[in-house]
């Protein structure tokens, strides 16, 4: 389940988003992201293609089964880094944008040995 960085930016945004808002669309994302709408709706065909999400004829996203197992992952990851550097004393934005990075490239073992170490 090989997904781009995009991607994974993309689904994690729609699970952080379907946490605080009844439905999720096209228009909540690009404004989540600061992207225009057209680029976010190219990404949308693209996440739809490769069944990480459906959309209704209403144009609410939902995140499918394989969609949401990733932007789990992802957002897993980012919650833990952001939080275990904040911890060793990095400033929280920079934190933050530092884990948003090292979660798309770090392997499966080495998040399992940071996650298992800081638990």
């Amino acid at each position: 389940m090989t997904v781009n960085e995009s991607a994974e930016n993309y689904l994690e945004t729609i699970l952080i988003l379907s946490k605080s808002k009844p439905v999720v669309r096209s228009v909540d994302i690009a404004e989540e992201l600061g992207f225009k709408k057209s680029s976010v709706s190219v990404a949308m065909k693209n996440l739809r293609e490769k069944q990480h999400i459906t959309v209704t004829k209403e144009g609410f996203i939902y995140l499918t089964d394989t969609g949401r197992e990733i932007a789990e992952m992802i957002y897993e990851r980012h919650e833990l880094l952001s939080a275990w550097l904040i911890q060793l004393g990095v400033d929280k934005t920079i934190a933050t944008e530092d884990a948003c990075r090292i979660e798309h490239v770090i392997s499966k073992e080495s998040f399992e040995a940071i996650k298992n170490h800081i638990n």
